[in-house]
């Protein structure tokens, strides 16, 4: 035990010992142990059954397997009932989340949980007062949060404490661990060795609650890295080269399973970079085979332990030798080089070399208006002192930089860590706002005043999504993606034409120079600052606590069960809207100021489909009321319809509910009387979600009819009473002509989800299922 501990490995432990050894998933929870052995049994029951090498993804997710034995296995194809370790919520998600379990009936949460509070902070003035702000403006909802956890068993971070994905890379996530979170980019984990998936609230509640998990067998892509990272090239690049390839779906119903020589490359961080940003190509999520630099990533943040047991059970934790992935990539790091990704979507990849001239024959504006480095994505202490590099050397020629430039601590830790380290003096010196540890204008989060709605600008980040209006909720910001170290010298230069690599800049002395490629420390010499503690422990006994949720509260709304479902087809459905094009879960439920409503289905139903564009006149927010013919508001026209009775439907493009985990966007159709959504594709999560809802997610058997249907028309979805798996729907489209035509629509429920939609939701087949029991 003391080998295990300290990390020494001066002698060989023989496995019995190791088996008998409990190291615990975290020092939060030191009662809650990694459990290895059940992992290997699984593994090797799955293993025999197909007799073929597996992947390091089909490992862990295998070995998480509720019935290793008997479950089906058919990647791409069968759904996986699956046991996850732990489950992490982000307080905008949290609070709808923490509803629905409190909504089950259940008194305290079977594995262990948590809640960051680190979304309702909004960027103005900087970190001590927008976190002082967002405290007061926000007491009521943390104040939930803070006893719901208290009372369920949950630990709670507080406002400040950072990032959900940076703590859990921090403290929770570790080489084999399955963990959901409710947030898109809960990949993040797969820099740490661990299978990280980004799930909506409704299956949080179902692992709280101790339910097996359902999650369709996911394909495995390989991307091999051949060569080694050096100079500007960044692992930021690498993701955002992937996405170049496999664009925003791309990804879908698979997980990125990066591998070969390459990989050691790449710092621990640096993997959870890749990983999370792999929730940009809809992938299910992304992972990194265990490794040295994990390794010293677990021991640097204080969990040598971990690692130790990891070693003895390394086997498991890298993928078997002859394995096959379903698609496979190859990468030179030796000849990646530095790329911006946009403007507009995340997977329009360009080389930082090539991004001016592009800008300019598309008309797109090469002065860049804001530098924004940070985030979930890009905040560690090699990030920060990579940035801190290219800097220094502007510094020294008397320059600051010509674009505003802001940074945001991923934690705390990271915070506390680079004030002393000298880091954040630097970035301030160079012309840097600290903002506060939270999402802050990566999510929308941000008072920006530089400029006006409408007014046409260029912003450059090291976030992970630059959808339309997503930072500052202005359509004519063009934002675009890239590593820390760029957005600096892109930030100095103030021009998208500077080419660091290349190009020189003029000091104030007149004189021109080049800057060099930064480098920076992995990891902090000195152990980590752990800075304020942030964290609440739950109470042994949380049955005592109390939850307030007032009746009158704005912010806050005990949650009602939605109807069931009447045992008849759906007829003669209006169409609320024809939407145009993308539309992400930013379209259906934009966040920014609307976060606020989130633990409040009926005020965030306010936002519903606002920003998506109506294929009958090419606005935002403007749909045709079928019954007054008069032109209005999203929401307002479908409250109009649940008020007289009347069901309606909404037609999508392709990849539709691309982009956050946002369980609203599923929740408020569903709430204002939507029962169908049919498009071309649906984006993993978004699926999940709508079916967790109780909505009908269709696709159209052949994509063409998308064409056929238009706005005007009636529908009515046949064969609801004969509902299977496999077995196609029927959409009958009547034309307000009197003319009528069929076609066919695909969905992917199995059983168990079908009694979701005819229960009215899971939650309510849930308590259903308790009631049989009990």
């Amino acid at each position: 035990q003391h080998a295990l501990n300290s990390g020494v490995r001066r002698y060989h432990v023989a496995p019995v010992l190791c088996q008998r050894a409990k190291v615990a998933m975290s020092h939060f929870e030191p009662n809650e142990y990694i459990n290895y052995e059940k992992l290997e049994k699984n593994i090797n029951i799955v293993r025999k059954r197909l007799d073929r090498p597996l992947t390091l993804s089909e490992k862990i997710v295998y070995g998480h397997l509720d019935d290793p034995a008997k479950q089906e296995i058919e990647r791409g194809k069968t759904y996986l009932r699956l046991r996850p370790d732990r489950v992490a919520m982000q307080d905008a998600t949290a609070q709808m989340a923490m509803l629905q379990f409190i909504s089950s009936g259940l008194p305290k949460v079977a594995v262990p949980s948590t809640i960051h509070c680190d979304h309702l902070i909004e960027a103005q003035s900087g970190g001590e007062k927008d976190l002082r702000r967002a405290k007061d403006i926000n007491q009521e909802v943390y104040n939930f949060l803070a006893t719901a956890g208290a009372k369920y068993g949950v630990g709670f971070w507080k406002p400040g404490s950072g990032i959900i994905h940076q703590i859990i890379l921090e403290n929770y996530s570790y080489p084999g661990v399955m963990l959901i979170g409710t947030d898109s980019h809960t990949p993040n984990g797969g820099g740490l060795g661990g299978i990280c998936i980004g799930v909506g609230g409704a299956d949080a509640v179902d692992v709280m609650a101790g339910i097996p998990w359902e999650l369709k067998c996911p394909k495995v892509i390989g991307v091999k890295l051949t060569g080694k990272l050096s100079g500007w090239t960044s692992p930021k690049d690498v993701i955002l080269k992937v996405a170049g390839i496999l664009t925003v779906k791309g990804g879908t119903g698979a997980i990125i399973e990066y591998h070969g020589p390459g990989v050691d490359s790449i710092s621990c961080t640096g993997m959870a970079t890749i990983c999370n940003m792999g929730a940009e190509i809809g992938a299910t999520t992304s992972i990194f085979p265990y490794n040295e630099r994990m390794k010293k990533y677990l021991g640097k943040t204080g969990r040598a332990d971990i690692a130790a047991l990891a070693d003895e059970f390394k086997q498991h934790l890298v993928p078997d030798s002859g394995c096959q992935y379903d698609q496979v990539i190859e990468i030179n790091l030796s000849e990646l080089k530095p790329h911006i990704n946009g403007p507009f979507t995340p997977d329009l990849a360009h080389p930082v070399s090539d991004i001016g001239a592009v800008a300019e024959k598309e008309g797109w504006p090469v002065d860049i208006r804001v530098g924004l480095i940070g985030s979930c994505t890009n905040s560690s202490y090699e990030d920060m002192g990579r940035s801190a590099a290219v800097a220094k050397q502007a510094l020294a020629h008397g320059l600051k930089c010509k674009s505003k430039f802001t940074i945001t601590p991923g934690s705390e830790q990271i915070r506390a860590t680079i004030e002393r380290d000298g880091y954040a003096k630097v970035l301030r010196e160079v012309g840097g706002l600290v903002l506060a540890n939270a999402c802050g204008p990566c999510i929308g989060q941000w008072d920006r005043k530089d400029i006006k709605k409408g007014e046409k600008n260029t912003i450059v980040t090291s976030y992970n999504r630059n959808f339309t209006g997503r930072n500052d909720a202005n359509p004519e910001t063009h934002a675009f993606v890239t590593s820390p170290e760029i957005v600096t010298a892109l930030s100095i230069a103030g021009t998208l034409k500077f080419n660091p690599e290349t190009d020189y800049l003029t000091g104030a002395d007149g004189k021109k120079f080049k800057l060099e490629a930064p480098d920076a420390d992995e990891l902090p010499k000195l152990e980590f600052d752990p800075g304020q503690d942030t964290y609440q422990y739950p109470p042994k006994d949380g049955s005592g606590q109390h939850v307030d949720v007032s009746p009158t509260s704005q912010r806050l709304q005990l949650l009602e069960p939605f109807d069931k479902w009447d045992g008849k087809d759906l007829e003669d459905m209006l169409i609320l809207i024809k939407v145009k094009g993308k539309c992400t879960t930013d379209h259906i439920s934009a966040a920014g100021p609307w976060l606020k409503f989130r633990g409040h289905l009926d005020n965030i139903s306010n936002n519903l489909l606002i920003g998506a564009i109506n294929i009958e006149n090419g606005k935002a927010n403007s749909v045709r009321n079928a019954l007054t013919q008069e032109f209005g508001p999203v929401p307002d026209t479908a409250r109009y319809y649940k008020k007289m009775g009347v069901k309606w439907a909404v037609i999508g493009d392709e990849n539709y509910g691309e982009g956050s985990s946002r369980e609203h966007a599923a929740l408020e159709p569903r709430h204002l009387g939507g029962r169908v959504i049919i498009t071309k594709s649906f984006a993993r999560i978004h699926e999940t979600n709508l079916k967790k809802q109780g909505l009908l997610p269709l696709t159209f058997a052949d994509p063409a009819d998308y064409n056929k249907i238009h706005p005007v028309d009636k529908l009515s979805i046949v064969g609801l009473k004969d509902f299977a798996p496999g077995k196609p729907l029927k959409c009958i489209i009547k034309h307000p002509n009197g003319s009528q035509e069929t076609i066919m629509l695909n969905h992917t429920f199995n059983e168990s989800q079908i009694e979701w939609f005819q229960a009215g939701s899971a939650l309510n087949r849930m308590k259903e299922l308790q009631q049989k029991s009990s």
